[in-house]
Parts: C-alpha cells; sequence; structure tokens
C-alpha cells in the first residue's frame, strides 16, 4: 500500500525527469509549500546558483498580507519573483512543480508569475 509520502515522492521524480530532458538552457522556477508558508527561487542548474528567491516571509510582500498560507499570498509571492526575474533579465523558465498538484497555492503562484510577464 503507498504512503502520501511515497506518492508525492513519486509525482516530484516524475517531474524532475521530465524537467531534466526537456530544460535545455533555461532556468528552473522551483516551488516549495509548507503549511503556513510558499517559497520559489529561480535557480541555475549548470552554474548549481540560486539567482532569486521570493517568499511569503519576506519583509515586503508579508506587510501587505492577512495570511501567509492563502491563495492570495501565493499570488503575490509570484508577482515578487517575476519582478525579481524582469532585474535580472530573465523571461523564460521551466516552471518545477516538485511533487506538488498543480492546483490551490502552487497554480496561484504559477499565475501570478505569468501575469508578471514571466514565460513558462
Amino acid at each position: 500500500m503507498s504512503t502520501k509520502k511515497s506518492l508525492f515522492d513519486k509525482r516530484k521524480l516524475r517531474n524532475r525527469l521530465s524537467i531534466k530532458k526537456n530544460i535545455g538552457n533555461k532556468l528552473r522556477l522551483s516551488v516549495f509549500r509548507s503549511n503556513k508558508h510558499i517559497y520559489c527561487q529561480i535557480i541555475d542548474d549548470v552554474k548549481q546558483i540560486t539567482l532569486c528567491s521570493s517568499s511569503t516571509l519576506d519583509p515586503k510582500i508579508k506587510k501587505d498580507l492577512k495570511g501567509s498560507g492563502t491563495i492570495d499570498a501565493a499570488e503575490k509571492v509570484g508577482k515578487d519573483i517575476a519582478i525579481k526575474a524582469k532585474k535580472i533579465d530573465l523571461e523564460k523558465v521551466v516552471f518545477d512543480r516538485g511533487g506538488y498538484l498543480y492546483h490551490g497555492r502552487v497554480k496561484s503562484l504559477a499565475e501570478g508569475a505569468r501575469s508578471n510577464g514571466l514565460k513558462f
């Protein structure tokens, strides 16, 4: 019998293999979601560095939020990461949702990033 953790790990592995096969020169927008917060970062896998990051713990985002575990908070984080990416001249990335389903806060973060000009 499969547990939730093993199903999560299977989705994560399947998603990462698909990304690595099709990534080319693009950078990766990685998402981590906890019960209280959501985090994202743009990673260059070739150089193995993080170029920029954003989360609900950032002071600029945190002051405008009523709750940090909401869909609205995730959308603001997505918009913030897109703004930071524009500042360092990034337009195209590959969206890495990890093992999370593309639903709720993860979807809201992606739509927020797209609305501010990040393409994936």
